[in-house]
């Protein structure tokens, strides 16, 4: 509260003591103009700090709606589970490539060992290159467990939130039903033009045609 406002309601206090006593003020008096001065110190400040908590929660309300809106139990059911899968999906079948890579490659080091020794050498080579490149599934495959798990403690975040947020989730689930319910789909001309057709010969769609045709003459 500034300076000036205090001397305001300060002046303002004083103007009201009774003027009985002369030029002399009673020290009760003046105990009652500072009571009546913290006071209304103490309501200002009430109201200030009621509208700063008034506008936090407000924040608050809008937060929770807007985090309800996403819907991270949506999120926590079908998208989570689906990406750590797809990801565990990808970690198994470089695995699997990889063994079959380095199958092919041990096969192909036991025949270099029939083989002249030039091409025996080249074949040792070649195979020793497969070896070396194929080390790309271990590091892959610890990186991908990593995002795994990052996703996993997403997912664990988000159930929080779902939790936390249920009412907020189940009101906006309830609003999308309804809205579904009272608004029925209107079939447009893409529909009607696209629609199934019945099963028929090409004498009977022949003669419907016909027959659409003679309506118009």
């Amino acid at each position: 509260m500034s300076e000036d406002i205090i001397d305001r309601d300060l002046t303002l206090h004083l103007d009201r003591l009774p003027v009985e006593g002369g030029d002399f003020v009673r020290i009760d008096q003046i105990a009652g103009v500072v009571r009546n001065l913290l006071q209304d110190l103490k309501s200002r400040e009430d109201m200030r700090l009621y509208k700063e908590l008034e506008s936090l929660a407000i924040y608050i309300r809008d937060i929770k709606a807007e985090i309800a809106s996403v819907r991270p139990d949506e999120i926590r059911d079908h998208y989570l589970p689906s990406a750590a899968d797809e990801l565990d999906a990808i970690v198994r079948a470089t695995e699997n490539a990889t063994n079959a890579i380095l199958a092919a490659a041990e096969t192909i080091e036991e025949a270099a060992g029939a083989a002249e020794s030039s091409v025996a050498e080249r074949l040792n080579e070649a195979t020793t290159a497969i070896y070396e490149a194929c080390t790309f599934q271990d590091i892959t495959g610890q990186r991908i467990s990593k995002v795994v798990k990052a996703l996993k403690e997403v997912e664990g975040r988000i159930t929080s939130l779902a939790v936390v947020f249920g009412a907020e989730i189940d009101a906006i689930k309830r609003k999308v039903m309804d809205e579904h319910t009272a608004q029925p789909r209107v079939l447009s001309d893409t529909d009607l033009l696209n629609g199934p057709q019945r099963d028929m010969d090409a004498t009977t769609r022949q003669k419907e045609i016909d027959a659409m045709f003679h309506k118009s003459d």
